[in-house]
């Protein structure tokens, strides 16, 4: 039932904004969260970590002991930590950390289980914002019609088996590979066996929602030399179920579907390299108001992959 879209900017670059607007369209489809992974302009240096506390009470303890860990880690803090105002008793935090002097998963084993905070998100330009409610609640509390960008990803959730939270709302982040997340309309029936594989190969899962484990699959496939293309191409037979996904990383834009084809998704393609797509083609209209063609992939087993044309993904 969720509804989810992907966003590759035109020109101007306005990810956060259109992206609110195609998920605004698509409330209906759940309003119980909204969530944004938006890609901004790669870092040459450091990761933006998103997080989110459960407590603002202790936030400021949080963030510290986040600090502390982070250079245990190997990666001092290069901006000071922010976090919202609002009146509801989780935070949202954002802080940027410099490339670790270690391995970047000692660096991520040393602040991924500490009390009052969990990450949502680390990129060189990926951030993941994400709360409870509609898309316009969410944009407003969190300012995400600000955020420029080149591409992006959101999702309006309706919670049918895991908890109503902003942890376990997409996109969700492949943890621990920077830069790639997922937004997932569907249901996998092999979520257990396969979450239990990676989990022997050594993987970590925050929560039990099979969106964040598609995004680990698929990074994994590529960890082990496969192409994204490849991976997606496998995962239209190695995910059983119903689904249809979008995955983004640094430069590219993905999406992949089930061999029943059940769930939706609708495709602007603009002539100067901008994209959109989404689960419903009238929140494409939002977007497109003259007459334009939308591409509606209906079929089985089907997948596409396009690159985001000037990014220059450091090393």
């Amino acid at each position: 039932m969720c509804g989810i879209a992907g966003r590759i900017a035109g020109p101007d670059g306005q990810v956060g904004a259109d992206l609110v607007e195609l998920m605004q369209a698509q409330r209906h489809r759940g309003s119980d969260s909204t969530g944004f992974g938006i890609y901004g302009p790669p870092r040459q240096r450091g990761y933006v970590v998103r997080m989110v506390g459960g407590d603002r009470s202790v936030v400021e303890s949080s963030v510290e002991r986040f600090a502390v860990a982070s250079r245990a880690g190997g990666a001092d803090l290069i901006e000071d930590p922010t976090w919202d105002d609002l009146n509801q008793p989780h935070v949202s935090v954002r802080a940027v950390v410099d490339d670790p002097a270690r391995p970047f998963a000692d660096w991520l084993s040393a602040v991924d289980h500490l009390p009052g905070l969990e990450i949502q998100s680390v990129g060189r330009s990926l951030e993941i914002i994400k709360d409870l409610g509609n898309a316009y609640s969410v944009a407003e509390a969190h300012g995400v019609r600000e955020l420029a960008g080149t591409h992006g990803l959101a999702n309006a959730r309706m919670a049918t088996e895991s908890l109503v939270s902003p942890t376990a709302s997409h996109p969700f982040w492949a943890r621990p590979f920077p830069d790639v997340a997922i937004v997932h309309n569907g249901q996998l029936t092999n979520y257990y066996l396969l979450k239990e594989r990676l989990i022997r190969a050594g993987y970590d899962f925050k929560t039990e929602n099979d969106s964040e484990l598609i995004a680990v699959w698929v990074a994994d496939q590529m960890a082990q030399g496969m192409t994204l293309e490849g991976a997606l191409e496998l995962s239209k037979s190695a995910l059983d179920g119903v689904f249809t996904y979008i995955l983004a990383t640094a430069d590219q834009l993905v999406f992949a579907k089930d061999r029943w084809a059940i769930k939706p998704l609708a495709v602007v393609e603009e002539s100067d390299g901008g994209l959109a797509l989404a689960t419903e083609e009238q929140a494409l209209r939002r977007l497109f108001v003259d007459e334009v063609e939308v591409l509606n992939y209906d079929g089985p087993r089907q997948s596409r992959l396009w690159p985001v044309a000037g990014v220059a993904v450091p090393a």
